[in-house]
């Protein structure tokens, strides 16, 4: 199938190329010409614009940052929706605000073009090894049409209802990634500073309740040192903004989301805006005075 993919980030690229992979012929676009040039290298067609992209492809993947990457992605000019033809199908698979994707939803609609929000969770190593977790909004005739598509790119994709349902279950999942390294965080720090080894602390309660997959992803790298981003927090931010907003629309109180929100804020403010989430763990560190 020849597909069209904007967004060739640190999740787009390796998307893309698990796309080419498995046979499918890729025409992709990305405002950085290096970004772009990677995957052309690995066997993909280059565009000058999201509105070619849509000109020579049926089936169109976003994949940028926020709300207003994909509305100029889509909406503006030389967008998606410039190029594309009823009956053409967009997978939008950013993380943004709900509203926006109905928005965008709503649009694409009027011109006769199909669209589901398909946002997704696993971070760079899982968009690595195509297993990406994938929440989908939107029609679910049009779900069923580009399954296999997207399970080229998961290990899972999930129908989550109407248009921004896939975006609304992935704010749910980041408030609970983001609180989840914060509680790992808080109580890592309480056994360091009580003296006793954080190793043995991770051996002893992993394979019990408190045992999660982000703490099998996130102590190692707290322990390690290492805070190469899988995921930056700088777009954690971006997605607990997105949640709070939405909290607030729709009357639901998101008390700890705020609290970490403050805490990822003072982190970027310290320089660590490119570091992996689970440098959350800086913010107790400057609070203590000590590392883990």
């Amino acid at each position: 199938m020849k597909i069209g993919f904007i967004g060739l980030g640190i999740m787009g690229t390796p998307m893309a190329k698990n796309l080419l992979g498995a046979g499918h012929e890729l025409v992709v676009y990305d405002r950085s010409e290096e970004k772009m040039g990677e995957v052309v290298k690995a066997g993909a067609r280059g565009a000058a614009s999201s509105r070619e992209v849509a000109e020579k492809c049926r089936l169109v993947i976003t994949m940028v940052p926020n709300s207003p990457h994909v509305k100029a992605a889509v909406l503006g000019k030389d967008g998606v929706l410039e190029g594309a033809k009823a009956g053409d199908i967009l997978i939008d698979m950013s993380s943004i605000a709900p509203l926006a994707s109905q928005e965008v939803y709503k649009a694409c609609r009027e011109k006769g073009v199909r669209m589901i929000d398909a946002p997704v969770s696993g971070g760079e190593p899982k968009a690595i090894d195509g297993t990406l977790s994938i929440m989908v909004g939107g029609d679910r005739e049009t779900f069923d049409e580009v399954y296999d598509v997207l399970m080229v790119m998961g290990g899972s994709a999930v129908y989550c209802g109407d248009s921004g349902a896939g975006n609304m279950t992935k704010l749910a999942n980041q408030i609970i990634v983001a609180v989840n390294i914060a509680a790992v965080s808080e109580a890592f720090m309480l056994a360091s500073k009580a003296g006793v080894d954080p190793e043995k602390v991770f051996d002893a309660i992993r394979g019990g309740l408190a045992g999660s997959t982000v703490m099998e992803a996130k102590v190692p790298k707290i322990l390690g040192r290492d805070f190469s981003p899988g995921f930056r927090i700088d777009l954690h931010i971006k997605d607990l903004n997105n949640a709070i907003e939405t909290g607030h629309g729709v009357g639901a109180p998101l008390f700890l989301t705020t609290q970490v929100q403050e805490m990822l804020e003072r982190l970027h403010f310290d320089g660590c805006g490119s570091d992996d989430h689970s440098a959350i763990v800086k913010y107790y560190e400057k609070l203590c005075g000590s590392e883990i």
